[in-house]
């Protein structure tokens, strides 16, 4: 599963999932970039990735000007991974504003980093998008207005990206890493207000795992799945990216 050569960037890449593919890429060989909202978080991502090699840059997802100004160095895999639960609450009990922010940084933002490195990418002939999408993107849960709408609307911008560039060398997929124990989990599991919010702990997946399958998708061997939305729970994906069948 060799990226050397290649260059990446991972948005929200100090935590979670996106850490988590930060390390797994970097040890693939590529060369990694990330974004964190602040020069703490770069520093504390920078102690958990030990002698890892990443750059990490203090760019907010919705800053257009400091993203493209850093998109401009030409990627060859964008991840568009940084994202927030939040609003919880049924429609009538959030405000129109906060549901706003929501739709900006989960959708906005990432159509923008889109937007902006695929020149880049289409001008040297290809490049890979991973897009992290979610079971929300397909199926309601209460309190998640925004969040649901949000990574439906991803999961479109993927197939619209497929429709008009995949004859243009852009690689696009849709990934759901499912269940993971995150800090977007424990946020989750403190609001009580779906099934969701009640999985015990014990029972999500390591972050590790969805990363190893995003840092597989990046490689050729996934060329058959280009332009799909891909689900971590799918036994010929997990297969193919080399993790272990589920119970």
């Amino acid at each position: 599963m060799s990226l050397s050569g290649k260059t990446a960037l991972v948005t929200g890449g100090n935590r979670g999932i996106g850490l988590a593919t930060v390390r797994a890429l970097a040890k693939a060989g590529a060369e990694v970039h990330f974004t964190a909202r602040s020069a703490a978080n770069i520093a504390a991502a920078q102690r958990e990735l030990g002698d890892i090699r990443a750059t990490g840059h203090h760019a907010n997802m919705t800053d257009r000007i400091a993203m493209a100004t850093l998109l401009d160095r030409g990627f060859d895999i964008l991840i568009n991974n940084a994202a927030v639960i939040g609003p919880i609450g049924r429609i009538l009990d959030v405000s129109a504003e906060d549901w706003a922010i929501s739709i900006d940084i989960n959708l906005s933002a990432a159509f923008h980093a889109t937007q902006r490195a695929l020149g880049h990418m289409v001008a040297r002939g290809g490049g890979t998008i991973v897009n992290i999408s979610s079971g929300a993107a397909h199926r309601p849960q209460e309190g998640w207005s925004a969040y649901c709408a949000g990574k439906a609307g991803l999961a479109m911008l993927t197939r619209s990206i497929q429709m008009e560039y995949g004859d243009q060398g852009i690689r696009v997929f849709g990934f759901a890493p499912g269940v993971v124990d995150t800090d977007m989990q424990a946020t989750i599991r403190a609001s009580g207000i779906n099934p969701v919010s009640k999985l015990p702990r014990e029972s999500l997946a390591p972050a590790e795992e969805p990363a190893r399958a995003i840092a597989w998708l990046c490689t050729p061997a996934a060329d058959q799945m280009i332009g799909q939305e891909l689900d971590v729970r799918a036994p010929d994906l997990r297969a193919a990216a080399g993790l272990p069948p589920l119970a």
